[in-house]
């Protein structure tokens, strides 16, 4: 149990540093806008592909913007175990400040990590929304609970 235990803690640092790193590049033309908080129940894993719902707030970093979403995050790769709920914060990048409610909508996509034994974490890196003009990366590592690895791209759709 242990190995299990840092080999999943490890594959989950390595892919969000190697997340964090290849996205430096897009940071750099961009600025926060916000961020984007994400709660969802648990789910089980399938081994291919996975298939999660979560409400989200949208918080502009101007202040006082307040926006909800619905969202659906799917995952091909390596995803087996079951997860408890679960609670994913993105900051928000964008050339400049959206200037319309739901400019956020949208399909982003992105590569993805994470592992749970009891209390665990990963990270999302996505790209999308109106006319792929938005980032979403991670500005915390995800919470969750259970037991579970999955590794691969993620597709998120963002209502």
């Amino acid at each position: 149990m242990i190995k299990l235990t840092r080999l999943s803690a490890f594959a989950v640092l390595a892919i969000s540093s190697a997340l964090l790193a290849g996205s430096a590049q897009a940071q750099q033309s961009q600025l926060k806008v916000g961020t984007l908080t994400c709660s969802g129940a648990g789910g089980i894993g399938l081994i291919v592909t996975s298939q999660k719902t979560f409400a989200c707030t949208f918080s502009s970093s101007s202040g006082g913007k307040r926006e909800r979403y619905a969202a659906k995050i799917t995952k091909f790769g390596l995803d087996v175990g079951v997860t408890g709920p679960t609670t994913i914060v993105w900051a928000v990048l964008a050339p400049s400040v959206p200037k319309r409610r739901g400019a956020l909508a949208g399909n982003y996509v992105g590569a993805s990590a994470d592992a749970s034994i009891g209390l665990g974490g990963g990270a999302n890196a996505l790209v999308g929304g109106s006319q792929n003009t938005f980032t979403l990366q991670p500005l915390s590592l995800q919470g969750q609970s259970g037991l579970n690895l999955a590794v691969g791209v993620s597709g998120l759709e963002l209502r």
